[in-house]
């Protein structure tokens, strides 16, 4: 992960505040909430289920840590702590400028990169790895619906028209999980998907993008 300087983030967090972005009605709604918790609570019970036969594979593989964590920004940009299962080998954040990125624009993706593990691998084609994050979502920097949350290094680069998708919080899933995972390897993509969610945006079209998302990541469709 590249770290920014401190007065860059503040300089960033004041153009997203609250007073520059308009308050989106997701994040008010009593209702996502209630879903949110219920759903972080359900997973975070199958997270328990999990952890020690995944833990004993990472561990199996290399002798380094079971969880990964890293910084990430939120609504209106600010910076909470994402953890996920570790599907990569350690120190994988400072060997990133010898991977080949390939996609366009503020994101990173490789579909052969080099970092991952054999059990990170497939711990991303069926996003096991992804189960820690009920825990952002119960303590409310996440939604188990939202926008992909993106790093302060991506964030500090956007444009005028990139900031909206911030005034959503980031979900576990979203439009770019349902319609094509990993695949979508352009940044202007997953912004425009963002914004079309904020414009669907309903209860029930959560719901819906929850049972999408199950049938995908069982299908095992766009992830590496």
């Amino acid at each position: 992960m590249n770290f920014l300087d401190n007065s860059a983030i503040i300089s960033y967090k004041n153009k997203t505040s609250p007073q520059n972005l308009e308050i989106h009605p997701s994040v008010i709604s009593r209702t996502k909430r209630v879903l949110d918790i219920i759903g972080a609570l359900i997973g975070l019970i199958i997270t328990i289920i999990i952890a020690i036969p995944i833990a004993i594979a990472i561990k199996l593989e290399d002798a380094g840590p079971v969880f990964y964590s890293q910084i990430r920004c939120g609504l209106y940009g600010k910076t909470f702590r994402i953890w996920k299962f570790r599907s990569m080998i350690v120190n994988a954040d400072q060997q990133k400028h010898l991977v080949f990125n390939q996609a366009k624009g503020h994101i990173f993706k490789n579909e052969n990169d080099p970092r991952i593990t054999r059990v990170g691998r497939w711990l991303r084609r069926t996003s096991l790895d992804e189960f820690p994050q009920f825990w952002n979502v119960l303590k409310g920097e996440m939604s188990l619906v939202g926008t992909r949350p993106p790093t302060p290094d991506e964030v500090i680069q956007y444009q005028e028209s990139h900031r909206q998708r911030l005034s959503v919080k980031p979900g576990i899933t979203g439009e770019w999980q349902v319609r094509g995972r990993s695949r979508i390897t352009d940044f202007e993509q997953i912004v425009s998907m963002d914004l079309k969610y904020q414009q669907k945006w309903s209860c029930f079209y959560d719901i819906y993008l929850i049972l999408q998302t199950v049938a995908v990541v069982l299908a095992r469709k766009g992830a590496y």
